[in-house]
Formats: C-alpha cells, sequence, structure tokens
C-alpha cells in the first residue's frame, strides 16, 4: 500500500466513526499515511481527498514538498491547531486522545470555535497494527541486519569475560550502524550474570565473567521500521540450572509462537507460553506480557499479555518473548520477531538459533 492507499483505508472508517475528518498528531501515524519524517507536522485527512492535507514549519517546507506530492502542505505553526482550522465551520473533526496532549486539545479548540471535536482514539494504531508487503520487507530487512551484527559480534570474539557490558554493547550498535541501520531500534539492553535477571537491565561497567549468562535484547532500526530480538549465552560452560532454565524458557517460547495465529486471541498466545512456565513452579519470575507488535514503533499494538484484549489478524507483526528472571542468580529470555500469515503459523523474521550457546 502507498500513502494515498492507506489514507483512503482511514478514510473509509470515518462515515462509521461519525467523523467529517480526523486530525492526526502523533509523528509516527503522519509519517505513516503521508511519508513525511520531519520532527514537526500535523495532518488532516477528510472524507473527500480534496480536503487532506500536510501541516508543518518552514525548516520542512523543501522536505515536506518532497515526500509529500500528492499532499497540499500547510506550512504554520503551531501545527495541529493550523492544520484543523483547514476543516469547514460545522463539521466533525475527530482526534486522537491517546496522543493528543490535554494542552494540544486545547489549542485546537481554541483554533476551531465552529468545528465539533469528537474523541477517535485508536483509528490509525488499527491500520499500523496489520503490516503490508512493503513494511513487512522493511521488518524482515532490519531483523536480518541486526541478526547479522550479533553474528558478526561472536565472530570476532567480542562476547568475553574481562569486556563490560556497556562495551560490548556499543560494539553491537556500532556494527549495526556499519552494516547500514540508522542506529539501533532502542537502547539494547545487555545483562551479565545477575543483572541478566533484571528484564530490562542497562549495560553498564561491570564486566563478564566466565560462567555467566549473558543476556541481549537488541535491534536495529531501517528505513524507519525495527527489529527485536533477544538470545541469552553462557560464557563457558552451562551449569546444570542454567541449561535447565534456557530450556525451559525455549519450550515456553516454541508454544507461544505455534499459539501465534490468526483468529488467536492475544491472551490465549500469552496463556500457552505463560502456562508452561508457571506449570514448572517459575509463574512469579515471569513479570511481563508475552509480546508485542512491532513496526514504525518498537512497541505498539497488538499486545500478548494476560490482560490482553482482541485477536491476532493475518499481517501483524508481533514478537514473542518469554522469560524466567531468578533475582540474584541470573535470567533466560527468548524473542523472535514474527509475521501472522493466513492458513498456517506465524514465519519468523529473526533467524539466530536459538539453542543455548556457550561460548
Amino acid at each position: 500500500m502507498g500513502h494515498t492507499d492507506r489514507r483512503a483505508a482511514l478514510r473509509a472508517h470515518l462515515h462509521t466513526a461519525g467523523l467529517d475528518a480526523v486530525l492526526v498528531t502523533d509523528l509516527l501515524d503522519v509519517r505513516y499515511l503521508t511519508g513525511f519524517t520531519g520532527s514537526n507536522a500535523a495532518a488532516v485527512v477528510a472524507a473527500e481527498p480534496a480536503g487532506d492535507l500536510l501541516c508543518t514549519d518552514g525548516r520542512y517546507r523543501i522536505q515536506a514538498a518532497e515526500q509529500c506530492p500528492d499532499l497540499e502542505v500547510l506550512v504554520d505553526r503551531p501545527s495541529a491547531p493550523a492544520a484543523a482550522a483547514r476543516v469547514p465551520a460545522g463539521r466533525v473533526l475527530g482526534y486522537d486522545s491517546a496522543t493528543l496532549t490535554v494542552d494540544g486539545l486545547a489549542a485546537v479548540r481554541d483554533a476551531v470555535p465552529g468545528r465539533r471535536l469528537r474523541r477517535a482514539p485508536g483509528l490509525v494504531a488499527a491500520l499500523r497494527a496489520v503490516k503490508d508487503d512493503a513494511e513487512v520487507a522493511a521488518v524482515r530487512a532490519a531483523c536480518e541486519l541486526a541478526d547479522t551484527a550479533l553474528l558478526d559480534l561472536l565472530a570476532a570474539g567480542g562476547l568475553a569475560p574481562g569486556r563490560t557490558e556497556r562495551a560490548v554493547a556499543t560494539d553491537l550498535e556500532d556494527r549495526m550502524r556499519r552494516l547500514g541501520a540508522a542506529g539501533p531500534g532502542f537502547e539494547t539492553i545487555l545483562a551479565a550474570g545477575a543483572h541478566s535477571a533484571i528484564p530490562h537491565h542497562r549495560p553498564g561497567p561491570a564486566e563478564l565473567r566466565r560462567g555467566d549468562l549473558v543476556k541481549i535484547d537488541f535491534g536495529a532500526e531501517l528505513d524507519g521500521y525495527h527489529s527485536d530480538t533477544t538470545r541469552t549465552f553462557c560464557l563457558g560452560p552451562a551449569a546444570d540450572w542454567q541449561r535447565e532454565l534456557h530450556a525451559l524458557v525455549d519450550t515456553a517460547a516454541a508454544a507461544g509462537r505455534a499459539a501465534l495465529a490468526d483468529g488467536a486471541g492475544t491472551a490465549e498466545v500469552d496463556a500457552a507460553a505463560r502456562g508452561v512456565i508457571e506449570r514448572a513452579g517459575h509463574g512469579a519470575e515471569f513479570p511481563h506480557g508475552l509480546g508485542h507488535g512491532i513496526g514504525l514503533a518498537v512497541h505498539e499494538p497488538p499486545w500478548l499479555s494476560r490482560a490482553g484484549t482482541g485477536r491476532i489478524a493475518t499481517g501483524q507483526v508481533v514478537t514473542v518473548e518469554p522469560g524466567v528472571y531468578l533475582e540474584g542468580r541470573g535470567g533466560v529470555r527468548i524473542e523472535d520477531t514474527l509475521h501472522v500469515v493466513a492458513g498456517g503459523p506465524a514465519v519468523p523474521l529473526t533467524t539466530l538459533p536459538r539453542e543455548l550457546v556457550e561460548i
């Protein structure tokens, strides 16, 4: 789908939502609908295509014209009120209450006294949750790049006792950039030894030691799209408890991947993996959801968790990432990014081996 097609898909939902137009203020939503990548913008998608427009400021006048040749570009600031003011009086204008701030809404209200404003949360998010072929290809390319960077790091001996967590994380991120990434998709989680039991540990000056479990949760940003992979290694021969813990998480991850299919409930997918861990007596040591959608944002709908609602749909790109974390000892997480396809199991876009690697 091109950006015109995406706006048309959004337009098809306006009548059902009782809207004449919708104001889009989240920058990733704006990019999805228009192709514009600047740091300040708002867009309007109207019931009639002639009413569509992008508003940004003077810094981006040339960029907006180049990236959005099929749209009217309004140069004004602040962009959201200026864009809203172009909607004719008497029309019903929707806005995403999940992304527009209270102050932003007040500014829009002041700019459009003759319009009726209506909350319309999640309209664009629902479209973004289902990826088109080009988006899937972009996520796959980001996954391949990131996974190649980690393999290069391992081949170069970069995961070794004596190096600090921060040094290894920086090394991995630099390798992703050299392979063409805009940068890491998010701050790399590299956690060694007891730190691996902290789900979102930030790498610091601690040195890797022989016998440590080393958890690496990383991703690349490429052409605006993200990857997300986690693998856990052991520096040297693994102890029995480390092998058992890794095998348990590997089994849970396989159950989650098998359950990730078109029509499955998001809570059901979480339960498939969580049940494996709970039956092993480690339910309390799996404190987070099983996974999340990924695309222009590293975390976006759908959400796989015990509290999840809704169902998985063909075209979604979702992570499956169970973990078990033993405080003071170490933890294991195994994560893959998968594409949900019709009539079959989800297809992994991440390709790294999942078995426990002893370095």
